[in-house]
């Protein structure tokens, strides 16, 4: 797959069939990478990518820190994730897009239809997440990383990671940087040369942030009300 730099960050994408512009935010959790719309539980039953590409040309990309994407330690918004699709519909010369995610993906497409009504012809929200054991769990997910480097350290988290292939869901202490720890040994050697302190601060405003309501994340209700976008 190609690779394009946004944000200062290269992200993998995929452009799959023709017609009508459809821009994908993968399923997945923190793992959401482009495989996941055919390898992950009900994506991989209902197929969407037999059917999807013979009416509209679908771009797929590894949300930045999953798959094959890079990233960067900072206290990630939604706003993060608008940029990249954004960013990617720029870099191919596309002006209105329909925008769909899956599961964690609902939550920047909500975010990218508020951000960017004037480029949205209609959001597809699959199976979004919400509900209070989500918003229990995620910060729980987050609790254990930040406890595992409170205890341990940052080299910790890169050794760790290094010796498995589990993601943040699998494996809550490695955190949500552990594919681009995998991935580069640059990224690797900066991330455990962190200071820790400073470290702890940004995950935590940065999971409050996102995981910060019982109902789908990553739009004010009262922006998507006033929306005229169907969805």
């Amino acid at each position: 797959m190609p690779f394009i730099e946004i944000d200062g960050l290269e992200t993998r994408y995929e452009v799959l069939g023709d017609g009508p512009v459809l821009l994908m935010y993968s399923p997945g959790g923190f793992d959401a990478r482009t495989e996941q719309w055919t390898d992950l539980g009900i994506y991989q039953r209902i197929k969407l990518l037999d059917h999807l590409p013979k009416k509209y040309k679908c771009i797929l990309f590894d949300r930045r820190e999953n798959g094959q994407s890079e990233g960067r330690v900072e206290q990630i918004t939604w706003s993060h994730f608008v940029r990249q699709g954004a960013g990617l519909l720029d870099s191919l010369g596309v002006d209105k897009a329909h925008v769909m995610g899956g599961c964690m993906g609902c939550c920047p497409v909500a975010a990218f239809g508020v951000a960017h009504p004037e480029r949205t012809l209609s959001m597809v929200h699959y199976w979004p997440v919400g509900g209070a054991k989500y918003r229990i769990s995620g910060h729980q997910r987050f609790a254990r990383h930040l406890a595992f480097v409170e205890e341990n350290g940052l080299q910790a988290v890169v050794d760790l990671v290094r010796g498995h292939d589990k993601n943040f869901s699998a494996d809550p202490r490695g955190g949500p940087w552990g594919q681009p720890i995998r991935n580069s040994e640059q990224f690797a050697k900066a991330y455990a040369d962190l200071d820790k302190s400073q470290y702890l601060q940004t995950v935590t405003a940065m999971y409050r942030g996102l995981i910060d309501r019982d109902t789908a994340p990553g739009a004010e209700p009262e922006d998507l009300i006033a929306l005229a976008i169907p969805s």
